[in-house]
């Protein structure tokens, strides 16, 4: 082997050791020791190999039903995105430049402000006698004032504005890359505006919707300011339990073994759904 393809075939691992050696620091290392602090004791023997930290999540029904709220949640929220996001993201594609770039500003100005205050507004929204109970009330329809905090409504509708610039503009770029032939082309061919939607951009666009789709669905599990705040103690989540366990009731064996479980669960929905959408992809 050449000097020349030597130093090329060295090239990549230079360029990705940086990235990988921070992964591992950052992340990696942490993990493990988290993994390793799920199975050990506390308190007099700590240290023992133990699995009562597990034991106590299946026993506790309380916790079973935090994690099946936490999933279905991410679930509905990344739906909602995904149903929201994919048309703006074409509609977005399809305007003038000057239109265009309003509409990028109006998605990613949210995103320049803390999601703690942008809480903090859907709290007004949302709460007894605010905007919305209001504009209901005005319209007729209902007849005394309403609120939508500590409800799972209430964290969705939250969580879908805080999510949905994510999902638009991976899907953004995406639809960008389609040639604007193939569309005219079957335009030609007699499908229609939403035919051509459905045959040409949405499946070339899954790489994007995949893409943006798995940034939601991760951010909305582990969030823990938005429901926090917007569901309150009686609609906790993982992150939020994760949290009281940590700081509140300094059960760090017990609030690793929750972290461990959402880390491994998550897994388990993210890697099938990865494979899925990449040979979905493949095909198109």
């Amino acid at each position: 082997m050449s000097t020349g393809t030597m130093r090329l075939s060295r090239e990549p691992a230079l360029l990705l050791s940086p990235g990988l050696l921070f992964l591992l620091l950052a992340f990696f290392f942490p993990a493990i020791q988290l993994l390793a602090q799920s199975f050990l004791t506390v308190g007099a023997e700590a240290g023992r190999f133990t699995l009562e930290h597990y034991a106590k999540v299946v026993v506790d029904d309380f916790y079973a039903g935090v994690a099946l709220r936490t999933f279905r949640l991410a679930l509905i929220i990344t739906a909602l995105c995904l149903l929201i996001g994919f048309p703006l993201a074409v509609v977005m594609s399809r305007a003038g430049p000057t239109l265009r770039t309003i509409l990028i500003v109006l998605i990613i100005l949210p995103l320049m402000t803390s999601v703690v205050i942008r809480t903090f507004g859907w709290l007004v929204i949302l709460g007894p006698g605010g905007v919305l109970s209001w504009t209901l009330q005005q319209l007729g329809l209902i007849e005394r004032s309403m609120s939508l905090m500590h409800t799972e409504t209430g964290v969705v509708l939250a969580m879908v504005q805080v999510l949905l610039p994510f999902l638009v503009l991976t899907t953004l770029g995406s639809i960008g890359q389609i040639p604007a032939s193939l569309e005219e082309a079957s335009r030609t061919m007699g499908a229609g505006f939403f035919g051509s939607i459905y045959h040409v951009t949405l499946p070339l666009s899954v790489p994007g919707l995949a893409s943006g789709s798995l940034l939601v669905f991760a951010l909305s599990i582990s969030s823990f300011i938005t429901p926090s705040l917007v569901g309150g103690v009686r609609l906790q989540v993982m992150a939020g339990s994760i949290y009281q366990q940590m700081t509140g009731s300094f059960d760090w064996g017990f609030g690793a073994a929750l972290s461990v479980i959402l880390l491994v669960i998550t897994l388990m929905l993210i890697v099938p759904y990865m494979v899925i959408t990449s040979r979905v992809g493949g095909r198109t």
